[in-house]
């Protein structure tokens, strides 16, 4: 199990230095540099003196290299440089907007996870056969819906035809509700869809007939036997659905004007703000890597069958 830890780990540590050095290199192959874009306006009245010791203060008359090396180590610290839009610590705006996302993102699955969880039951029972068929052909028609059109239809429907939720003003749970809504239906049709499937796997299972024969009605055999072991496949898809979470959050932020790590980064794309994106790229890699780093670790926790395999070899 530690060897299995220590190769996990080391292979989440490589993915992040990827994901670090790939952002670096696109967000240097952009045009000019953010220092120039923000400060070269009339708007400041700099000359051109004051905006080169400007790019000396951000370090972006330095080699790329260079850059690349001291922006590495820096954020190996936590230190992400200054925003040239705000001019305050980048790491300070990371923690600032990084709760609200993270809320959004872990509500939005909550309420997909439950919504697929209550469909699959449901499906189970003869007299919703019906929603079977529903979901084998739903999760590619929600995977393919946007999630900003989504979001706009959302809007059009519950606040400007039926009334129900306000755009003005409004409370602060009440402008959670349709972004919540626009980033869980899309994730739970498919994990509708897989959790369905692998119910209908585990039924066809020796132990089921069994657990039947010693009494347990069919209910208790679902919710005892069945259903725990149609949950571990279903981790994998939910782990990658979570990592996508963080983008689906970013687009529906900027869609219904919420505070989070999506106005960050829409921000900071139109003012190429290269060390605020290069923290945010960082920051969704890495949510995704452990996200599914401790989805993997829960496999041999759950299922003993990987740990007696794993024994085996050794």
């Amino acid at each position: 199990m530690t060897g299995y830890l220590v190769q996990r780990i080391g292979q989440a540590v490589a993915v992040l230095w990827a994901a670090f050095t790939v952002a670096f290199i696109l967000l240097q192959m952009m045009p000019g540099d953010a220092v120039l874009i923000r400060f070269l306006g009339s708007d400041f009245g700099l000359s051109p003196e004051q905006i080169a010791q400007l790019r000396v203060v951000y370090g972006a008359d330095a080699p790329v290299w260079q850059q690349y090396l001291a922006t590495l180590g820096n954020a190996l610290f936590g230190n992400f440089g200054f925003s040239v839009v705000s001019g305050t610590p980048v790491s300070q705006e990371i923690l600032t907007n990084l709760p609200p996302t993270l809320r959004l993102a872990g509500i939005s699955f909550a309420v997909a996870v439950l919504l697929a969880l209550g469909t699959a039951l449901l499906a189970t029972l003869p007299r919703f056969h019906w929603l079977r068929d529903l979901f084998q052909a739903l999760p590619g028609l929600m995977i393919s819906v946007p999630v900003f059109w989504l979001a706009i239809v959302l809007i059009q429907i519950f606040s400007f035809k039926l009334g129900w939720v306000s755009v003005i003003n409004p409370g602060p749970v009440e402008r959670m509700i349709l972004p919540i809504i626009a980033i869980a239906v899309p994730i739970s049709a498919p994990l509708a869809q897989i959790l369905i499937r692998n119910i209908d796997q585990v039924s066809t299972s020796g132990f089921v007939p069994v657990a039947r024969a010693k009494g347990a009605s069919r209910s208790f055999a679902i919710l005892r036997h069945v259903i725990p072991n149609a949950l571990l496949p279903t981790l994998t898809i939910a782990g990658v659905l979570f990592g996508e979470l963080v983008a689906g959050a970013v687009v529906t932020e900027t869609v219904f004007g919420l505070n989070g790590l999506g106005r960050l980064a829409e921000r900071s794309v139109r003012f190429q703000d290269a060390a605020v994106l290069q923290a945010v790229v960082l920051i969704a890699a890495a949510g995704f890597v452990i996200v599914n780093l401790i989805v993997d670790l829960l496999y041999p926790i759950l299922d003993p069958r990987l740990r007696a395999g794993r024994r085996l070899p050794a």
